[in-house]
């Protein structure tokens, strides 16, 4: 609609105007669009007052119902009729098609997404990356992007050196077959403490991941069986969350890429020695990026570096999109900058998406002090207040479970991606289940509410419209901007754009079910069904795009 009303103004207007020069105005009484003349004045060498009554008066296209010049703007008022006919069978053709794009052509984005660590229960702090990941893949794909996600999961490192010497000093391994990840938590927490008491513990942790590193069997041995079970726990919160993945190469899958990597450093002069550990030089507003410690070991910036190389051979990606959090953002310019100074070109099309902590009382989760919220746990008692809300509001729905499930998991999620991604984000459950207010379970029972009455209405096959009144054209404003909010949330990487469009649209649709009498009025009864299908349409393609499930019974 935007690009139309453009075209039309191009007709009459004495310059050239450009997409951005045309405003929404903050009130609709004002128009539906608004152009302001002030920046035409000094070319044209006239006041944007009187610029503004020529390009009104000279206004006419089938599309513009009336414009009007006020103080130097020209007002647009549409015309709703033709617009809200042409909108609607639009998208009613499309379906969920509807804001798609071809504008990645197919083109590869890897995505390193979620990467919990081995041995280690899935918290509270790995939401994030997991969610906002999965989001900005799916966001991508609508816009014809061919998106991996890669989860990345860290199996290597030094804390796998202290959860060894741990569980060599402290473990059982009869109790650790029983509970495994609760098991190695509780040995990983007892390790820091004691390592504050006899510093000579962290010596012994570093020396065990060395030998992990050289290949040592008693170490792998114990590594591997780690491992498989800490990816049988990260499947069931996968399971719960929707969230699937294109691989699973972890950190250890790098092992034998890093020697390649170094030598590259070597051969073009790029490593120098620094304190017995070895480095690259970047510019001087950078530390340098070490490569190697002083013991041989390498670091996470190796492991990047190779990991960065060896994603590019496989996938010949045009994007490359790291979602980790915003105090990585140092190491992933480091990264960028050392590819760049090899010679690696692509180094520019590498992205970090950064976010913020989720916060507890006001402080950050730490696996460290045993400060820890479980996902898992969070997820099922989100599930359970739920269940306990239909039972009570809802007593005779028939699939209870499910729609528990949905909702609640669907608050979680919800709650998470409505926020900018760069912010922190206080974990309040209770307030995330909410009917009301800026909620998932309050978008999906927007949609819920919309199929009751469809389910009413009966089926409509055709429809024509005589007048579009001020509630529904809010509606139908909303569902236009559609398709722009999916290409911007896709530039930007940003699924909090989605989150709040799907909240307008269930806000503006609550109003027009609110106020308008729909199955009363028969005559404009296959219009309206066709808005509200429409809007069924658009929040089932927005809660997708935020890995939510939509319902159409709660």
């Amino acid at each position: 609609m935007k690009n139309d009303i453009l075209q039309a103004l191009q007709t009459v207007s004495p310059v050239q105007l450009e997409e951005h020069m045309l405003e929404r105005p903050a009130q609709s009484k004002l128009g539906d669009f608004a152009l302001p003349c002030f920046p035409f004045a000094k070319v044209l060498r006239k006041s944007p007052v009187a610029i503004a009554e020529e390009i009104a008066s000279s206004v006419k296209h089938p599309l513009i119902r009336k414009a009007e010049a006020v103080n130097g703007y020209v007002n647009l008022f549409v015309n709703r009729e033709s617009i809200a006919i042409a909108l609607l069978q639009t998208i009613l053709e499309q379906s969920t098609t509807y804001g798609s794009s071809n504008e990645g052509n197919g083109g590869v984005v890897t995505i390193d997404l979620s990467s919990p660590n081995i041995a280690k229960p899935f918290s509270m702090g790995h939401l994030r990356s997991t969610v906002i990941g999965n989001s900005i893949a799916l966001l991508l794909e609508k816009n014809g992007y061919q998106p991996v996600k890669i989860n990345y999961i860290g199996d290597w490192g030094t804390q796998f050196g202290k959860l060894l010497t741990a569980y060599r000093k402290w473990g059982n391994e009869e109790e650790v077959r029983n509970a495994p990840i609760e098991t190695l938590l509780k040995l990983y927490i007892q390790f820091h403490e004691e390592a504050e008491l006899d510093p000579t513990l962290d010596d012994e942790g570093r020396a065990a991941f060395k030998a992990l590193e050289d290949g040592n069997s008693d170490a792998l041995a114990l590594w591997e069986w780690f491992k498989t079970e800490s990816l049988k726990e990260f499947q069931r919160i996968y399971d719960l969350l929707g969230v699937g993945f294109d691989s699973y190469n972890g950190e250890a899958y790098y092992n034998d890429k890093m020697d390649p990597v170094v030598e590259e450093l070597e051969d073009k002069g790029l490593l120098v020695e620094s304190d017995g550990a070895m480095v690259v030089d970047l510019e001087e507003d950078m530390p340098p990026c070490l490569i190697k410690k002083s013991d041989g070991a390498t670091l996470y910036a190796t492991r990047d570096l190779a990991a960065a190389i060896d994603r590019k051979n496989k996938y010949d990606f045009v994007k490359s999109i790291y979602v980790v959090g915003n105090e990585q953002s140092l190491h992933f310019t480091q990264v960028k900058q050392v590819l760049g100074k090899m010679g690696h070109e692509w180094e520019k099309t590498i992205v970090h998406v950064p976010f913020g902590l989720i916060l507890q009382g006001g402080k950050k989760m730490s696996t460290r002090k045993g400060k820890i919220v479980l996902l898992e746990e969070v997820l099922k008692e989100a599930i359970d207040l739920a269940q306990k809300n239909i039972e009570e509001k809802n007593p005779t729905l028939g699939n209870q479970s499910e729609v528990a499930e949905a909702v609640g998991v669907g608050a979680i999620l919800f709650s998470d991606l409505k926020q900018h991604r760069k912010h922190d984000i206080e974990f309040n459950l209770e307030a995330m289940l909410q009917v009301e207010g800026e909620t998932g379970p309050y978008v999906q029972y927007a949609n819920a509410r919309a199929h009751s009455i469809l389910r009413k209405a009966g089926d409509v096959s055709s429809f024509s419209v005589s007048e579009v009144n001020d509630h529904e054209w809010e509606t139908i404003k909303l569902l236009e901007q559609f398709p722009h909010a999916v290409k911007r949330a896709a530039e930007e990487l940003d699924p909090s754009i989605i989150a709040k469009y799907a909240v307008d649209l269930a806000q503006a649709f609550n109003s027009f079910y609110g106020n308008v009498q729909v199955l009363a009025d028969h005559a404009q009864l296959p219009y309206r069904s066709a808005l509200i299908r429409s809007v069924t349409i658009v929040l089932t393609e927005s809660l997708r795009l935020l890995g939510m499930k939509a319902l159409e019974e709660m």
